[in-house]
């Protein structure tokens, strides 16, 4: 990975507060590419600034005409983050206050009927090869597949290693994924069995670095590929799209893994304060709360079972709230 070289009046301190991140454990890659463009910003703007001013946090933190008002917040959250960091080692800076810009409306997940899930599965058989992407036809019935099985955050498919994917025993191994954790993820039969005629074709003489669901070049497949595809296949399945933020998402096939893997288990009388924590590890969440929201979402979408949710575990579900930061 190349290094960002920052060059505006913050230079040193963008460099210093990135690398403190990185050694105390944070990827922080993303983040530092919005310092990056921070860095331009005030190389253009505020050249000779000292410090970081009300005017410089501000002007850097206006929403601009096309983006959205959650990634205006994250913009903000950053240079925030920023001006504490500039705070603790004496230099002068403006602490924009913590939901100083509104957020917007919490998006409620949407949950697939198996129904739907049929359908749209069904749509990714019909992917027809491409000369642009040839593993195209292969890959998506098994990609999209994986991430409602095995409930996996879309890049934590995406970025799969061969090496990821063990055949023999039916389990991937999820590397450095959200906040850096890693896991081990059971697959289902059916679907270790379609992970290995996949992979006799496109990966003949396999090799461990190599990406298992690759793109040209060998690289890893892009997110606004994997997108594009995804509306294309909603499309032919006549899956309802709301438009931008609206969903469904592709997400959203994890949130509908763990709604029926609640569901199944409440309608099996199943201990669930015994099995949340499997599914909580399973899913790789950071805390147990991300994993007891599912249990208001399922009731939610079977009200059928709501009764015997509330009447088994009366001290988990009225504490839940909005969605949690799981995305991606």
């Amino acid at each position: 990975m190349n290094e960002i070289i920052y060059e505006g009046p913050f230079k040193d301190h963008l460099k210093n507060h990135v690398e403190l991140k990185q050694a105390i454990g944070y990827k922080y890659i993303t983040d530092s590419h919005h310092l990056r463009r921070f860095d331009r910003f005030t190389l253009e703007k505020y050249p000779h600034a000292t410090e970081l001013t009300k005017e410089i946090v501000l002007d850097w933190c206006r929403k601009k005409s096309y983006e959205s008002q959650a990634n205006q917040c994250s913009r903000c959250s950053i240079i925030r983050q920023f001006g504490k960091y500039l705070d603790s080692i004496g230099v002068k800076a403006y602490i924009i206050p913590k939901g100083y810009f509104p957020t917007e409306e919490q998006y409620i997940p949407y949950i697939y009927t198996s129904e739907e899930l049929t359908r749209f599965f069904a749509e990714t058989e019909k992917c027809k090869y491409c000369y642009e992407c040839p593993h195209r036809h292969l890959i998506m019935p098994v990609f999209f597949r994986m991430i409602y099985m095995c409930g996996l955050r879309v890049s934590e498919a995406r970025l799969l290693k061969v090496a990821d994917v063990d055949i023999e025993n039916g389990i991937l191994s999820i590397n450095n994924s959200k906040k850096d954790n890693s896991r081990l993820v059971p697959m289902s039969m059916s679907l270790t069995e379609r992970c290995g005629l996949y992979a006799k074709i496109v990966h003949p003489f396999p090799k461990g670095e190599e990406y298992f669901f690759p793109a040209l070049d060998g690289n890893p497949m892009t997110l606004g590929n994997v997108y594009k595809n995804f509306r294309r296949f909603l499309w032919s399945a006549r899956i309802s799209h709301g438009g931008r933020g609206m969903g469904p998402r592709i997400h959203d096939f994890r949130h509908t893994f763990a709604v029926h893997c609640l569901k199944k288990w409440v309608e099996q009388e199943k201990d669930l304060t015994t099995y949340l924590p499997i599914l909580k590890t399973y899913m790789g969440h950071d805390s147990f709360e991300e994993t007891a929201y599912y249990l208001r979402l399922t009731a939610d979408v079977f009200p059928k079972i709501t009764l015997k949710l509330e009447i088994q575990y009366p001290d988990i579900i009225p504490l839940l709230g909005g969605v949690t930061d799981e995305t991606f």
